[in-house]
């Protein structure tokens, strides 16, 4: 046995259903791998078809197209042994499997055994479990084959440890949300010292729909010490050197380590990603979203520009007759500022017209939420029109914590194909704003300071209706992430009647969420695929 084993990890970013975009990437990472003197590679879980395929997994054709795709690249590959994730159909079940390509061929072939079924994941509705440790000789050192979630429970690194394993191999599609590389890195230490195994960890990276994936691919040595760290967000391919001077204690050795970011950082670089990911793998020119001199059109427009590039976006001012000069202002400020593309399009004529048209039925009835809620609806259709006419797709604006309190119109401001600040609270927009103000000071500071009103009304602001919300955030995360009942909110120092108010609001609204875009997941549980709560329900939370 040589000294050392140089391994590869391709950091990939793949699509759904392009298994010959995949193929192609999973085999110019290993002609690079074996340019690098590498003899093994490492790619994410499901690499081949992308993650997650989802009910694409019950057709035949697809995973037909899979194991085509599979051969061609097994044929294809250079003289260099590669760790495939894929679909793997077999007895008339479907697994999400790991295989060794080697020699033209598919050699060795693993099925994944833990299958998580929580918050965003369901691969138990497509997958079945499999039982068996797969571990791979490879230039004298044994290596056990894992599959994401494997690493999340000991018994499988156990059993693949009693199977031989020297070192573990875990591929890899673990989807974003704060904090979760601590806990990558918590979960695998926890691995390393069960079983004293080494864990090289590959991770996708990249945007799909709602998820999105910021690779962060790692390696642990025998002491569960961090000696490798790839960057977040960004495609990436590294080297891994594999002591193998010791006998029995084959270790990894120290390389770069890419410091990790800041949560605010991960946080926008997750939206952009996010976002880029959605434009351009579902092949829209640009996006148009309404601008109205508030801090989360503004945010959304920063990071639509970051993303996609000032030549990408179009901002739209609809002012009102309630829409403050000093709106109109910033809002020109900052999307002359930052080389968008900038109209004003007054919607007072048509809030007019609709009045008129509306007069008769509204008689002797005061202005309210009806009258409110049509300029929204007005805004909403106007950008849908340009929408129609120019392929652009609309970015609403709306953050998190309206969504959760119904602080929102239907087919007015939710009105849109992707919404971008959907699971971000707004207490974190502000802090988002800041952080890319810091870098360049691209949003009107006056914005920022400003009081957040929905300008539908004289002298509105949003704390006439909401709690402040520091409050409404804290409430909301405790018992949308946490599950929390009355009583353990109340407990952590908040009024009973903002408790009940503000969880109220949140199940009253969930008609409205289900018929909202699909937008960014950034939280342990953003609405949508993660929290599935019932529209119709007389359960009533008691304190």
């Amino acid at each position: 046995m040589s000294e050392s084993i140089r391994l590869a990890i391709a950091q990939i970013n793949c699509t759904v259903g392009d298994m010959s975009g995949n193929s192609a990437k999973i085999l110019a990472s290993a002609m690079q791998a074996a340019k690098s003197n590498a003899s093994l590679l490492i790619t994410p879980e499901l690499s081949l078809c992308g993650y997650p395929p989802e009910d694409l997994l019950l057709r035949d054709d697809f995973l037909q197209v899979c194991e085509i795709e599979l051969q061609r690249l097994a044929a294809a590959l250079p003289d260099i042994t590669v760790l495939v994730g894929h679909p793997h159909k077999e007895h008339g079940n479907c697994y999400n499997a790991a295989s060794v390509l080697q020699a033209g061929k598919v050699v060795a072939t693993y099925h994944k055994h833990i299958l998580p079924n929580h918050s965003v994941f369901d691969e138990v509705r497509y997958f079945a479990t499999g039982n068996d440790a797969l571990v791979i000789e490879h230039q004298g050192v044994k290596f056990g084959v894992l599959i994401c979630a494997d690493v999340w429970e000991a018994a499988p690194a156990k059993l693949s440890k009693q199977a031989g394993a020297e070192a573990l191999l875990v591929l890899n599609a673990s989807p974003y949300h704060m904090d979760k590389q601590a806990s990558r890195h918590e979960v695998a230490a926890s691995r390393v010292a069960e079983t004293g195994l080494p864990i090289v960890y590959a991770n996708l990276v990249g945007g799909q729909d709602e998820l999105v994936f910021d690779g962060g691919s790692f390696v642990l040595d025998r002491d569960g010490v961090l000696v490798q760290q790839l960057p977040a967000f960004d495609e990436a391919f590294a080297l891994v050197e594999i002591d193998t001077s010791q006998k029995n204690r084959v270790n990894p050795q120290p390389a770069n380590i890419v410091p990790e970011l800041s949560i605010d950082a991960s946080v926008y670089q997750a939206l952009s990603v996010g976002l880029r990911d959605y434009i351009h793998k579902n092949g829209f020119p640009s996006v148009v979203l309404g601008l109205s001199g508030g801090i989360d059109s503004a945010l959304t427009m920063a990071i639509a520009v970051d993303a996609l590039g000032a030549d990408k976006v179009r901002a739209v001012m609809m002012p009102s007759e309630f829409t403050a000069d000093i709106s109109i202002t910033d809002a020109a400020q900052m999307a002359h500022g930052l080389g968008v593309e900038y109209t004003e399009l007054p919607i007072k004529p048509l809030f007019d017209g609709f009045r008129a048209t509306l007069a008769d039925e509204f008689a002797g009835l005061p202005f309210d939420t009806a009258e409110e809620n049509l300029q929204a609806r007005i805004r909403g259709m106007l950008l849908m029109a340009l929408s129609n006419k120019f392929g652009s797709i609309v970015l609403t604006t709306g953050n998190k914590s309206e969504m959760a309190v119904g602080y929102s119109t239907l087919y007015g401001d939710m009105a849109g194909g992707f919404s971008l600040l959907k699971d971000v609270p707004k207490t974190l927009v502000y802090r988002l704003a800041k952080y890319r103000n810091n870098i360049s000071a691209v949003i009107p500071e006056r914005i920022i300071l400003r009081a957040p009103t929905a300008e539908l009304r004289h002298g509105q602001t949003d704390q006439d209706s909401l709690p402040p919300y520091e409050v409404l955030d804290a409430i909301m995360e405790a018992y949308v992430e946490h599950d929390s009942s009355h009583a353990d909110i109340v407990a952590l120092g908040y009024r009973l009647q903002d408790v009940i108010r503000v969880t109220t609001l949140i199940d009253r609204n969930e008609y409205k969420r289900r018929q909202a875009p699909v937008g960014v997941r950034i939280t342990q549980r953003g609405f949508g695929k993660d929290r599935r709560h019932p529209i119709t329900s007389k359960f009533a939370f008691k304190y």
